[in-house]
């Protein structure tokens, strides 16, 4: 598995991101997205004997639209610099624990768990967070799970949130907007054989973070 096209149409992408340029060289575009979409495609059948929640079998059910949104951006520009796919149950668009795949050059990384969730499902993982604190606590201090996600991502609260104790000796833990957590690749493990096994041994390590806010959002 090589994703070198994917890489050097990125690289140009980020330096061109404009329509027309697009437009001229879509075919190029075709190409990098067929390999990528390649990579989804060898993971997904060995991602499912590790967790075998997860409900998609293609990459067309996980990888995003590289075509921006802009109506609500300051940065207009039209186009994605990164190709991106989310695997789990329901596929991209689901609201459960999945795992993401990130590929940009210079930036890329694999990771996942929940990003941007809606307001009922942050409020169930919090109160099942608060419920079975010390098996969270367990799992994201494992030293092997610490080693690849070192922090849960993403944006917190500046204060408690609403319903729960302010004096609870793990009220940090509630504050995150997202339970996201991520590990950076560089960009020459991209290019070797064994990038599917690189990223499935992250995956390991993030399954059981996964199956537990899974689990929260059943009940």
């Amino acid at each position: 598995m090589n994703l070198k096209t994917s890489f050097e149409f990125l690289i140009d992408l980020r330096f061109n991101n404009n329509r027309n340029w697009f437009n001229e060289n879509k075919d190029r575009y075709v190409e990098a997205k067929a390999e990528f979409d390649s990579l989804i495609d060898a993971i997904i059948p060995r991602l499912k004997t590790i967790d075998p929640s997860i409900t998609v079998t293609s990459s067309k059910e996980c990888v995003f639209r590289i075509y921006r949104d802009v109506r609500f951006s300051k940065n207009k520009e039209p186009y994605k610099i990164n190709f991106g796919a989310l695997m789990g149950n329901g596929g991209k668009k689901s609201p459960f624990a999945g795992y993401y795949l990130h590929f940009q050059p210079d930036g890329s990384f694999v990771g996942g768990g929940i990003y941007q969730p809606d307001g009922p499902t942050i409020k169930a993982l919090r109160e099942g967070i608060y419920s079975n604190v010390d098996e969270f606590k367990a799992l994201i201090n494992k030293p092997e799970f610490k080693k690849l996600f070192p922090e849960i991502h993403g944006e917190k609260l500046k204060t408690a949130p609403k319903g729960f104790p302010k004096d609870f000796a793990d009220i940090e833990l509630l504050k995150h907007k997202h339970y996201a957590v991520l590990h950076d690749m560089p960009n020459e493990d991209w290019f070797k054989d064994d990038v599917v096994e690189k990223i499935l041994d992250v995956y390991k390590v993030q399954s059981g973070y996964n199956r537990f806010l899974n689990r929260l959002l059943e009940h």
